[in-house]
């Protein structure tokens, strides 16, 4: 450890001593009665100290009038640098604020209740860019045509008549299990028919949700499509705050968690700030009596307790 941090954590003694400068200060500062005792001091740097004074005024329970003193170098003269009231360790203080995006869960959407995007989205991609090329293992990629001809040219040579056995490339069943479709049974029309009507039943166009909603699922970026005939009237929500979040839901459904309902733009970028510095704003470090909401003629201790305005 060097010395200059050694001494920065020393309290200066003409500094620390100045506790009546740094009272004069703070009630300078505050209203008369308002300065409480002296609850102590640290050292901020090489000859800066700070002072704290409890605060009396009701409605700062737990706050302290801090006065910053200094001096400079080889000079037996301490000055004011600053003072400010500060919240303590067990200062009465508002909750932090938290954004509605960060405090909105799932389900607390209802009908009627309309839910913006950000206008970037990390959930959304725009559906039609252009540049999307074809899947490695799709039939029309350059790498599967090629695999196909080599897998062709393997097959032996003759037409299947003359083969000793029939191949099982080109079977029904081959196919069926290189897929990974090779069931026993498969859903009926019926069956099929019966699943829709289910689904539609719960989140369909006359569900409460979607008779409110500003648009329908078929145009929502949250949809994810489902293969087979089902595909063409259902899909499924990939909207973690939508009520039909992970459910299979009918085109025509809706909630007000539509991606492209309502896009937040984006927030305006403001001017560089400019700073005019042959001239000086004087600001009142204390309020005016009428401008809160605690009267500063209440003599009850109760009144403390509802906070500073």
């Amino acid at each position: 450890m060097s010395a200059a941090t050694t001494r920065s954590r020393t309290p200066d003694r003409l500094c620390a001593e100045a506790v009546d400068l740094a009272r004069a200060a703070a009630e300078e500062a505050a209203a008369p009665g308002v300065v409480g005792e002296h609850t102590g001091l640290t050292s901020e740097g090489d000859r800066v100290v700070t002072h704290f004074f409890e605060c009396k005024e009701l409605g700062y329970r737990g706050w302290r009038w801090a006065v910053t003193v200094a001096r400079a170098s080889r000079a037996k003269i301490v000055t004011l640098d600053e003072v400010v009231l500060l919240p303590g360790p067990d200062a009465l203080l508002a909750p932090e604020w938290v954004p509605w995006s960060e405090r909105l869960r799932p389900g607390d959407m209802g009908p009627g209740d309309l839910l913006p995007t950000d206008a970037e989205d990390l959930r959304l991609e725009p559906g039609f860019s252009g540049e999307d090329e074809p899947a490695p293992n799709a039939a029309v990629s350059h790498d599967m045509a090629e695999l196909v001809e080599a897998e062709d040219a393997e097959v032996t040579a003759g037409v299947p008549a003359n083969l000793p056995f029939a191949p099982t490339r080109g079977s029904i069943s081959a196919v069926a299990e290189e897929l990974g479709m090779r069931r026993a049974r498969v859903l009926s029309r019926y069956g099929l028919h019966s699943a829709a009507d289910r689904w539609e039943e719960t989140y369909g166009p006359k569900s409460a949700m979607a008779q409110a909603a500003p648009a329908s699922c078929v145009s929502c970026g949250f949809l994810t499509a489902i293969g087979g005939s089902l595909g063409q009237a259902f899909g499924v929500c990939a909207n973690e705050f939508s009520p039909a979040d992970g459910r299979v839901v009918s085109l025509s459904y809706g909630c007000g968690g539509h991606s492209e309902a309502a896009v937040m733009p984006k927030p305006p970028r403001p001017a560089p700030p400019v700073i005019d510095e042959t001239k000086v704003d004087h600001f009142p470090l204390r309020p005016s009596p009428d401008s809160g909401s605690v009267s500063v003629t209440a003599a009850d201790e109760s009144s403390a307790e509802l906070g500073h305005s």
